[in-house]
C-alpha cells in the first residue's frame, strides 16, 4: 500500500463518478488517464466528465494504444456490460483490470469467454477482478461470517430493496418493469439479465472451498396494486412491480447457497412482497450466525435527495473493487476473486 499505483478510468458513466472521485483523493492511486467511449467526450477533462467541480488536468481519450502507452497498473473499468473483446486487449497488454461490469468469475459468460480472458490475463501476466456491491462484496461479508462456526450446512444472502429510486437506470432494463403478469418468456428474460448472480454463487462456493453439483435460478413477480407514475419507468396497475429472485448453488441435491434478490417498486403489491430496505447474511451452522448489514448517508437526513440514495448505491458499487486494486496488481495473473485476495479495506484519509 505503500507504492502509488497508476490508473486508468475506463469509461465515465454513474459508477465512474464515484470511483473517479476516489482515485483522485487517495495517496496511493495516481489517475493517468480516462477512456471515454463517446467521440463528443474526447478532450475533455475526466473530472468533468464525472461531474466534479474541480477539474484533475486528465483529459479523456477514445485512443486505445494512448493509453496503454502510459504503462498502467491497472484500469478500472465501468460500463454496465463486460465487452470481452476489449478487455482481451487491456488484459494480453498486461494491464491489470478491476471492474463493475456485471462480471465476477466469468461462468455468466459462458465457458469460451472465460477461458478466453483467463488465458489473456495470463498471457500478459495480469489479473482480472470483478465486484459490486450484490453480487460481489455481499458473498465476501458471507465467507466471513462462517469463520465463527464450527460446522456450516448452508448460507442465504437477502437483498431486500425498494428500487424505485433507480427506476430510470439502464440496469433495470432487462427485468421486464411493467409487463403483464404471466407473461410467456418474462421469467426466462429475468434470468438473462440477472445471470451475473451465478458468478456470486460461483464466486462464494471457490472462496469456501465448495464444489457445486450445479447453480439453479427462481424468479417470482408481484403485481402494482395501482398506477405507479415512476420517473422514466411508469407502471401501469396489474403489471409487473415486484420481483423475487433466488440463485441456489446445489450439493447432492441440497441447496447449500443461497442469493435472495427482492427488489420492488412499489409496496402496494399484490401478492404482497415486502422489502426491508438492506441486507441480510444468515449462517445455518453451529453456531447460527446473522448479520445485517445497513448503510446511512454521510449526511443530515433532512438534505437527502432522490440523487443522494442513488449515490449511495453507486458508492457502494465502486468502492469494493477501487479498494482491491494494490491487491489484484499483486494477485497471480488470471481471473482472480476475493479467494485470491487480502481482505480490501477502505483507506483512511484522515
Amino acid at each position: 500500500m505503500n507504492q502509488t499505483l497508476r490508473v486508468i478510468q475506463w469509461t465515465t458513466g454513474n459508477v465512474a463518478r464515484k470511483t473517479l472521485r476516489s482515485v483522485l483523493a487517495r495517496r496511493d492511486l495516481e489517475l493517468v488517464g480516462c477512456y471515454a467511449w463517446s467521440a463528443d467526450k474526447v478532450g475533455q477533462d475526466a473530472a468533468t466528465l464525472c461531474r466534479l467541480d474541480e477539474p484533475c488536468g486528465v483529459l479523456a481519450t477514445n485512443d486505445v494504444e494512448a493509453l496503454l502507452a502510459v504503462a498502467p497498473d491497472c484500469i478500472v473499468y465501468t460500463p454496465l456490460h463486460p465487452d470481452v473483446d476489449e478487455l482481451e486487449r487491456l488484459l494480453r497488454a498486461g494491464v491489470n483490470v478491476v471492474t463493475t461490469a456485471e462480471f465476477l468469475t466469468g461462468h455468466s459468460l459462458g465457458q469460451a469467454a472465460r477461458t478466453r480472458l483467463d488465458a489473456a490475463a495470463v498471457a500478459g501476466g495480469a489479473s482480472l477482478f470483478g465486484s459490486g456491491m450484490n453480487p460481489g462484496f455481499a458473498q465476501l461479508l458471507g465467507a466471513v461470517a462462517t469463520g465463527l462456526c464450527s460446522e456450516v450446512r448452508k448460507i442465504t444472502m437477502h437483498e431486500s430493496v425498494d428500487v424505485s429510486s433507480f427506476a430510470s437506470d439502464s440496469n433495470m432494463d432487462g427485468m421486464g418493469w411493467g409487463r403483464p403478469m404471466g407473461d410467456p418468456g418474462h421469467a426466462d428474460d429475468v434470468r438473462a439479465a440477472s445471470v451475473v448472480f451465478a458468478d456470486g454463487v460461483h464466486m462464494l462456493a471457490t472462496t469456501l472451498g465448495i464444489e457445486l453439483d450445479e447453480v439453479a435460478s427462481h424468479v417470482g413477480f408481484s403485481a402494482a396494486t395501482k398506477d405507479l407514475d415512476l420517473p422514466g419507468r411508469p407502471i401501469a396497475a396489474g403489471t409487473m412491480a415486484g420481483l423475487d429472485l433466488r440463485y441456489v448453488g446445489i450439493v447432492d441435491g441440497k441447496e447449500v447457497l443461497d442469493l435472495h434478490q427482492r427488489w420492488v417498486m412499489s409496496h402496494q403489491l399484490e401478492p404482497p412482497m415486502p422489502a426491508d430496505h438492506g441486507y441480510k447474511i444468515e449462517v445455518d451452522g453451529s453456531p447460527q450466525v446473522t448479520l445485517t448489514l445497513g448503510l446511512m448517508p454521510d449526511q443530515p437526513l433532512e438534505t437527502l435527495t432522490v440523487e443522494d440514495m442513488h449515490g449511495i448505491g453507486m458508492t457502494i458499487t465502486g468502492m469494493p473493487v477501487v479498494n482491491a486494486i494494490h491487491g489484484v496488481v499483486a494477485a497471480r495473473p488470471g481471473i482472480v476473486t476475493y479467494a485470491d485476495l487480502p481482505i480490501p479495506t477502505g483507506p483512511f484519509l484522515g
